[in-house]
């Protein structure tokens, strides 16, 4: 009967000890076990793994990317501009052995080199290149950050730059700029416009000039379209080509017919 009892007892202690050495890792994570303090070389990857019973202690690593906002930091350009640059930093753990060992928290660590590192990248550019090249910062400022995350076992999938605050004052005369910009380009138009229609009438009086029958169908074409708008009154100007017609036709002799006399005939009257 006593050893019945301690037969059961056993029992009930090994499951007790089974239940307290499984551990179960997940898909997206990997364990690392310390025994006794030091890092066992072996990860654990994902599924039921067992440990030792007070000797063995498991750390869980998440490999997922990480998205990390990187709050809106304040710098002043190159050219001497002040502006509030916030960004994002997606990242994922590459060996967990490093992101537990080499450093107390990653994601502290993380975002702190972000931080400074946007501080830096924004004191080394202008403000053109914070509005119009921002994939090329992007580079930069993901090369300054990978540096020091190598040692931590951090992989960094992209960085991007995500607002560029501006002062309101900034805002204005950015605003005027671009208005006068624009007010220049329309008046760069206008006048091509201008030369372009002033060409076209030069060649077409030309063409009128060589041709005066161009010139009347050009009139009947305006007398048409006159007409169309139901005026009352519609009045015409006179050819000048009919007026230089009739001053030729009359300075010409009729063939046959001698020059007038104006004065009385020569020699007496008839006898």
């Amino acid at each position: 009967m006593v050893f019945f009892e301690v037969l059961g007892g056993l029992v009930v202690l090994s499951g007790i000890g089974l239940a307290m050495s499984a551990r179960v890792i997940k898909q997206f994570e990997r364990g690392l076990v310390f025994r006794f303090g030091k890092l066992q070389e072996a990860v654990r990857g994902p599924g039921l793994t067992m440990l030792l019973p007070g000797a063995d202690q498991l750390r869980k690593v998440n490999m997922q990317i990480v998205t990390l906002p990187v709050p809106a930091q304040d710098g002043i350009t190159r050219d001497n501009v002040t502006v509030r640059v916030d960004a994002v930093v997606y990242f994922k753990v590459q060996d967990p052995a490093k992101a537990v060992v080499n450093v107390e928290d990653y994601r502290f660590a993380m975002l702190q080199v972000a931080q400074t590192s946007l501080r830096s990248i924004i004191g080394k550019s202008e403000l053109d290149d914070l509005l119009s090249n921002r994939e090329r910062l992007n580079q930069g400022l993901e090369l300054m950050i990978d540096t020091p995350a190598l040692e931590w076992g951090i992989d960094i999938d992209r960085v991007e730059i995500k607002d560029v605050a501006l002062p309101e004052s900034m805002k204005r005369s950015m605003s005027r700029q671009a208005e006068a910009e624009r007010e220049r380009r329309a008046r760069v138009i206008t006048a091509d416009g201008e030369l372009q229609a002033s060409r076209k009438l030069s060649e077409a009086a030309g063409t009128m000039e060589s041709t005066p029958g161009a010139l009347q169908l050009r009139l009947l074409q305006t007398i048409v379209e006159v007409a169309a708008e139901k005026n009352s009154t519609l009045v015409l100007p006179f050819p000048v080509e009919l007026l230089r017609f009739l001053e030729k036709n009359t300075n010409v002799e009729l063939p046959g017919n001698g020059p007038a006399h104006s004065g009385p005939a020569q020699g007496g009257p008839p006898e």
